[in-house]
């Protein structure tokens, strides 16, 4: 049913929490993970400065390069075949071409519950996941502790 799982990250807990998901259902399943990152470029899009972009992009990439680390080790901890990529660009856009393009069966991420005004204004990158992913999307939300 599921062989190639695609786990977006940002390093948040709640998609560590997503990524422990993904693990889970791929041991079960014998798939592979893709786990990416996506260095949001949308913020500084017209940013005027030289060297701006050069100095947050590589911070975004290293904070990027730690998370998929993470993801990484916890699959490889539970014999669960992983790859990792990191690319650039609008996130919900970059998540659904990059599973289309790796034929993925699942795509499982984190959801922070964003509500009200937030929500409105800016979006919410899941739910633009589920209305243009080819797969079904599992949601994760941060457990209540």
């Amino acid at each position: 049913m599921y062989k190639k799982i695609v786990v977006p990250t940002d390093g948040s807990d709640v998609s560590i929490e997503a990524a422990k998901h993904a693990i889970v259902i791929a041991k079960k399943f014998d798939a592979e993970i893709y786990a990416i990152y996506v260095v949001d470029v949308s913020p500084f899009v017209g940013i005027p400065a030289e060297g701006t972009w050069e100095l947050i992009s590589e911070v975004l990439r290293e904070e990027g390069e730690e998370a998929l680390k993470k993801i990484k080790k916890m699959a490889e901890d539970n014999d669960v075949e992983v790859h990792t990529e990191m690319i650039e660009g609008v996130p919900a856009k970059e998540i659904v071409e990059y599973a289309e393009k790796k034929e993925a069966d699942l795509i499982v991420m984190g959801t922070t519950g964003k509500t009200g005004l937030e929500r409105i204004l800016l979006g919410s990158v899941a739910e633009r996941v589920i209305k243009n992913a080819h797969c079904p999307v599992l949601v994760v939300k941060k457990p209540k502790k």
